[in-house]
């Protein structure tokens, strides 16, 4: 037997189970992707406060994202979940309300929207908010099944009415208030959207960018590093606040809402450094 044959009969009888695992893997996709399309979620952490909302705004629709390990479809497909009893505290139709769940057209991805009723949403800044829970499940409808393991068949949605110290983290993961806007408090947090909002009819190419950059709210600010617009933060929103909260007029109007408000915004422009780093 020359070495060459040797050599050939190797090379063979190792390709052979490579060729039997791709087609393996080929057909197993093809059966799951045309016979048991399978839906998970795809987010961890659900979680809304209507927090500095405008207090004009009674409604807002949190969509709950889910992906599908499926072919797409020019049509709209439904999803089937249900709301598990045990984990949920938020009463339907009086919390929250329900659209439609879809898989959106030519699109793998889709969701469950949920609208919260913020009028009945207990609680307030003197007793405390109330928090609620919402449990979904997915369940299987014809359309779609379950898949992955339980934790992606199952989320809880978290929703009340408070203002809570945004998510600002340092690189160490502790929370970051920068002391450029004093001590925290939900108040200065309150005026602090409020002007950034307003920097819109002012700025609105520049309220864009911070917008897209750090959300809507300021809620997505890495590292709480406002470094890069710190000059506008200074001019615009520090600013007004410095002089709101300082003006003898305002005094009684802020105690008589945040009995435990500090007035300790500092003026932006005493500092030699930059406090918002």
């Amino acid at each position: 037997m020359n070495i060459r044959f040797i050599y050939k009969m190797a090379v063979a009888t190792l390709m052979l189970p490579l060729a039997m695992l791709f087609s393996s893997c080929d057909e197993e996709y093809l059966v799951f992707d045309t016979e048991n399309p399978g839906i998970y979620f795809t987010k961890d952490t659900l979680e809304y406060s209507f927090s500095v909302t405008p207090v004009e705004i009674k409604r807002y629709t949190y969509n709950v994202p889910v992906r599908i390990m499926a072919g797409i479809s020019e049509n709209v497909r439904p999803i089937g979940y249900v709301v598990n009893p045990d984990s949920t505290t938020a009463v339907e139709g009086v919390h929250y309300e329900f659209g439609e769940a879809v898989i959106l057209p030519d699109s793998i991805n889709g969701y469950i929207p949920v609208t919260f009723i913020r009028e009945n949403l207990e609680g307030t800044y003197s007793t405390g908010y109330t928090r609620y829970k919402l449990c979904l499940q997915l369940v299987d409808n014809g359309y779609f099944a379950p898949t992955l393991d339980s934790l992606s068949q199952v989320r809880i949605l978290r929703f009340d009415n408070a203002i809570e110290q945004p998510s600002w983290y340092t690189a160490h993961g502790t929370k970051k208030w920068p002391t450029a806007f004093g001590s925290w408090h939900p108040f200065t947090f309150i005026k602090i959207i409020e002007y950034f909002h307003a920097l819109e009819d002012i700025l609105p190419e520049t309220y864009a960018k911070i917008a897209k950059s750090f959300g809507e709210n300021l809620e997505n600010i890495p590292y709480g590093d406002f470094n890069a617009y710190s000059v506008i933060f200074r001019k615009y929103i520090i600013l007004p606040l410095y002089n709101f909260t300082n003006d003898p007029a305002n005094r009684d109007l802020i105690l008589s809402e945040y009995p435990d408000y500090p007035f300790d915004v500092p003026n932006p422009y005493d500092a030699d450094d930059d406090p918002l780093n």
